[in-house]
């Protein structure tokens, strides 16, 4: 198994990506201290249920990706509520829910 965690700009912003390459996978994950967007290994509506949605985590999935470059071109399938509070919603892009949280 190999994880690559590196950081890098999106509109003058800082965010961390990591790389976990696992067998016959990789997951993917982008963000910083306020949320973070992964692939479709997130279990997203976890984070909805009463015990955890205090927590107030923003997060959110895209699927079908396969690169952090797709991950951040890819639309959002599902988020949690704490990310629709910040004008997260389906559809959008990773990149623009980055840009939200920055």
């Amino acid at each position: 198994m190999e994880i690559k965690n590196r950081l890098f700009k999106l509109r003058g912003f800082d965010f961390y990506r990591i790389e976990v390459y696992l067998p016959k996978t990789t997951l993917l994950i982008v963000g910083n201290e306020k949320g973070y967007f992964m692939c479709g290994a997130l279990d997203v509506p976890v984070f909805n249920k009463p015990h955890l949605i205090e927590r107030k985590v923003v997060t959110g999935r895209a699927l079908g990706v396969k690169t952090i470059e797709e991950l951040l071109n890819a639309e959002l399938f599902d988020i949690t509520e704490a990310a629709r509070e910040l004008g997260i919603y389906e559809k959008m892009l990773v990149k623009d829910a980055l840009l939200l949280i920055s």
